[in-house]
């Protein structure tokens, strides 16, 4: 029998089912509630410690041992993606060299549960020596590491998930959601935009949606445009060259005036479209977009008004096109 056949007939058992989706419910009952008192418990010295954050010229070093430590390296990666440059110091590494990455003009934020972690000792009494900035987050209002920090950030009493009440549970995601309330609370007072957050995600998922239509539009000599007042004669070599399936039409001005599709083509067969002007064959109020705009919201326009192309304007002038094909060559649909 296969594990995934013995693990579906061990599930069968409606009992022991029942009991492991309680138990698990309980968990994140307990973990909710320690959220809910985090966020009860929050006080000044979260201003506190976001003003040492933003005013810090350098980098912020993240520290903690053991399960405080893949907090802390998680904390330092959502800074670091969030507009305030920073990267996590093991701290046993630290009392063996690694001490001298941490510079006059940086901060550090250490974590401990019980704000007594033998390992950060070395950390704690290099910031004070050189009088590096120390954010402290702990349970332990009266440990070592909250009386020796510039600002301590206590974590309120909550019951671990684990079962015997031992494991960091309830307690390492209270640390981990604190982290994100600095993180968070830090790119707001920096004014950190969708674009800033992109050029530091140009790879996988997040980058593809964060595209703009200007990155990846046709634009210049690849632009299909042609005047109102242009023959059919003169249109259709242009639209035929560009490969795109339409063509702008602008007025005197230089202005969008509509657009040519091989759909409007198609409907004035009958009438000699080669003895027509453009503006006698185009459709006038084409759908545009903005440059700025992102390319997942011009694949919502498109959709929703059943098009294939979509042409970007500003200040009334044709700057591109933006074909779906575009898009899905981006990876943005």
């Amino acid at each position: 029998m296969s594990k995934k056949s013995t693990a579906r007939k061990n599930i069968s058992d409606s009992d022991l089912f029942a009991s492991d989706i309680e138990r698990a419910r309980h968990v994140l009952d307990l973990e909710v509630a320690g959220l809910k008192t985090l966020s009860d418990a929050l006080n000044e010295s979260l201003l506190f410690a976001v003003n040492i954050l933003q005013d810090t010229k350098g980098r912020v070093i993240v520290t903690g041992m053991g399960k405080s430590g893949h907090v802390a390296n998680k904390i330092a990666a959502t800074l670091a993606s969030t507009g305030k440059p920073a990267f996590f110091i093991h701290p046993g590494e630290a009392s063996h060299g690694d001490l001298g990455m941490i510079n006059n003009d940086d901060a550090v934020i250490a974590l401990s549960n019980s704000g007594e972690t033998p390992e950060l000792s070395d950390i704690i009494a290099y910031t004070r020596r050189f009088k590096i900035p120390l954010i402290g987050m702990t349970s332990v209002a009266g440990s070592t590491m909250a009386k020796e920090a510039d600002v301590a950030l206590i974590l309120p009493p909550a019951e671990e998930a684990c079962a015997i009440g031992l494991a960091p549970t309830t307690s390492t995601t209270m640390m981990m959601a604190y982290g994100d309330v600095l993180a968070v609370v830090l790119m707001e007072r920096h004014g950190f935009t969708a674009e800033d957050f992109k050029l530091r995600h140009p790879g996988g998922r997040l980058g593809q949606r964060l595209l703009k239509v200007s990155d990846i539009m046709h634009s210049g000599s690849s632009l299909p445009l042609a005047k109102h007042t242009d023959l059919m004669t003169e249109v259709l070599p242009e639209m035929t060259a560009k490969s795109l399936g339409c063509i702008g039409i602008i007025d005197d001005k230089g202005d969008m005036a509509g657009i040519i599709t091989d759909g409007d083509l198609r409907r004035h067969m009958a009438d000699g479209i080669l003895n027509l002007s453009a503006a006698e064959v185009m459709t006038k109020g084409a759908k545009t977009i903005r440059p700025g705009a992102l390319a997942s919201e011009a694949v919502q326009i498109m959709n929703d008004a059943q098009i294939t192309s979509l042409f970007v304007e500003e200040d009334g002038k044709i700057v591109g096109l933006l074909h779906i094909h575009d898009c899905l060559r981006a990876g943005v649909a």
